[in-house]
C-alpha cells in the first residue's frame, strides 16, 4: 500500500512539474520559446504567401526563433483559416489573412467566426490587383479588350483564384459587359501561370505577385484595380480611368492568432508589425511591388473587418455572384 502511495505521489509530482514547465514555456514574457507556425491559407507564390514570407523572415530575426510558413490552400482559404481558429491559443499558430477573409465572412457560412474566432495582431498593407492579358491577345488597353471580348463572346478565358480574387474578377466581368469563361484556381500564382502559358487569356491578380513577370513578355498589363495609380506602376492607368468607370478593388493583409491568445502576446506581435512597417527596407520593398504599408491596432482590425464583409456581401448581390 505504501509502495502504491509512493507511485501515485511520484506521478502527481511529475505531472505538476510538466505543467509548470509548460506554463514557463507559454509565459507571455518568454514568447516565443519555440518555433512559430504561420499559416497561409492559399498556394505558394500568391500575395498572401509573399507577404507572409517577408514578415516571417523579419520575425525570425527579431525573435531568434524560426517562424515557418505553412501553406494550407483549399476552399477559398477556409481550410487553412479553420486550422488556425481551432489551434491552441498560445501564439504559436498564426494566420496570414487577406481580403479573401472578409469576402468569405460576408458571403458564406463558415466553421468559424471571421472576427471573433481570432485575436487580431494587426494589418500589414494594402495593394491593388493588375489586369493582365496574354501577349498573343491583340489588345493594348482596357477599352480594346472590352471591344474584343464583346466581339468574341464566350471565347476568352479569365483565370482567377478564390475569395477576394474571385469577387474582384467577377465584379470586373459584370461591369465590363463581356461574356467570359472564368476559371477558378486554388491560388493566385497558379492562375497567373496559366495566363502566362496561354491557357487563359486574362488574369486579374495581385500586383505584388504579377510585377516580377511583367518584363518576361508573356503577359501585358492593362490596368490596376485601385482608386489611384500604383506607385510601382505610375504609367499604368487604373481600370476605372482606362475603360470601366467606378471599378475599384483593393487587397489587404492581416495577421491573426486563435481567439483567447494572451493579450501580452498579441501586443508583442502588434508592436513588431508596427516596427516592421516603419523599416526603410520594408517600405522600399513594398513600394517596388505596389503595396502601401497599412498599420492597424487589434481594435481597429475588429472594426475594419465587418465593414469589409458588408462591402463584399453587397458586391455579391449587385454582380449576382454565387458562392458554394
Amino acid at each position: 500500500m505504501k509502495a502504491l502511495t509512493n507511485i501515485v505521489t511520484t506521478i502527481v509530482t511529475l505531472a505538476g512539474a510538466a505543467q509548470a514547465t509548460w506554463a514557463i514555456a507559454q509565459s507571455p514574457a518568454e514568447y516565443p520559446a519555440r518555433p512559430v507556425r504561420m499559416i497561409v491559407p492559399f498556394a505558394p507564390g500568391g500575395s498572401n504567401d509573399i507577404m507572409g514570407r517577408y514578415l516571417a523572415q523579419y520575425l525570425t530575426e527579431r525573435f531568434g526563433r524560426q517562424v515557418v510558413l505553412d501553406n494550407r490552400p483549399g476552399a477559398d482559404g477556409i481550410i487553412g483559416t479553420d486550422i488556425v481558429a481551432r489551434a491552441a491559443p498560445d501564439g504559436y499558430t498564426l494566420l496570414v489573412a487577406s481580403a479573401a477573409h472578409a469576402v468569405n465572412g460576408g458571403t458564406r457560412k463558415l466553421p468559424y467566426h471571421p472576427v471573433d474566432s481570432f485575436a487580431w495582431a494587426g494589418t500589414l498593407g494594402l495593394g491593388p490587383s493588375v489586369l493582365s492579358v496574354h501577349a498573343s491577345l491583340p489588345v493594348n488597353s482596357v477599352k480594346e479588350l472590352i471591344a474584343h471580348g464583346k466581339a468574341n463572346p464566350g471565347k476568352l478565358v479569365m483565370s482567377s483564384s478564390g475569395g477576394y480574387a474571385h469577387f474582384s474578377t467577377e465584379l470586373f466581368h459584370y461591369m465590363s459587359g463581356m461574356k467570359l469563361i472564368v476559371v477558378i484556381y486554388k491560388g493566385g500564382f497558379p492562375a497567373l501561370v496559366d495566363a502566362m502559358a496561354g491557357q487563359a487569356q486574362l488574369n486579374l491578380g495581385a500586383l505584388i505577385q504579377t510585377i516580377p513577370h511583367l518584363k518576361g513578355g508573356k503577359i501585358k498589363a492593362l490596368g490596376t484595380s485601385g482608386a489611384k495609380r500604383a506607385m510601382a506602376t505610375p504609367d499604368l492607368p487604373t481600370i476605372a480611368e482606362a475603360g470601366i468607370p467606378g471599378y475599384e478593388a483593393n487587397n489587404w493583409w492581416a495577421v491573426g492568432a486563435p481567439a483567447g491568445t494572451h493579450a501580452a502576446i498579441v501586443a508583442k506581435l502588434n508592436g513588431e508589425i508596427a516596427r516592421y512597417l516603419k523599416l526603410p527596407d520594408t517600405l522600399k520593398r513594398f513600394e517596388a511591388e505596389g503595396v502601401d504599408a497599412d498599420f492597424r491596432t487589434p481594435e481597429e482590425v475588429r472594426k475594419f473587418l465587418p465593414v469589409e464583409m458588408a462591402k463584399w456581401a453587397n458586391v455579391a448581390k449587385v454582380a449576382n455572384i454565387k458562392t458554394q
